[in-house]
């Protein structure tokens, strides 16, 4: 793993919310550190209601994560295109995110309860 990423248990009980719905709760989310970028909060897929995302088409490469999938999130006001996203097969070293998704902050929000 890259030193300048941190992957550690959140703490406490995390709340997803768009379009004015609960998408999910974690009490196992996990945030990653990345040099001197905002923590991100990563919930696992199964405390996310998955019903509500559709894969998109979009794909980004980061070099010490690797490949990220995105999603858009299908809600009663309308889709939230590209909304989170999800590293399927991570790189050694930051495994412990494979199987969780994150959220844009400045699209949904995320939330310590």
């Amino acid at each position: 793993m890259a030193d300048h990423i941190t992957i550690r248990p959140a703490g406490g009980h995390w709340v997803v919310r768009a379009g004015g719905a609960v998408l999910g709760e974690s009490d196992k989310a996990l945030e990653l550190t990345e040099g001197d970028y905002p923590p991100v909060i990563y919930f696992p897929r199964e405390d996310i209601a998955m019903a509500f995302l559709e894969p998109s088409e979009t794909v980004s490469t980061c070099p010490w994560k690797g490949e990220a999938r995105y999603f858009s999130i299908v809600a009663k006001s309308g889709t939230i295109p590209d909304s989170a996203w999800s590293y399927e097969e991570p790189k050694a070293g930051v495994e412990a995110i494979a199987g969780h998704l994150a959220f844009y902050t400045s699209k949904v929000a995320v939330e310590q309860v």
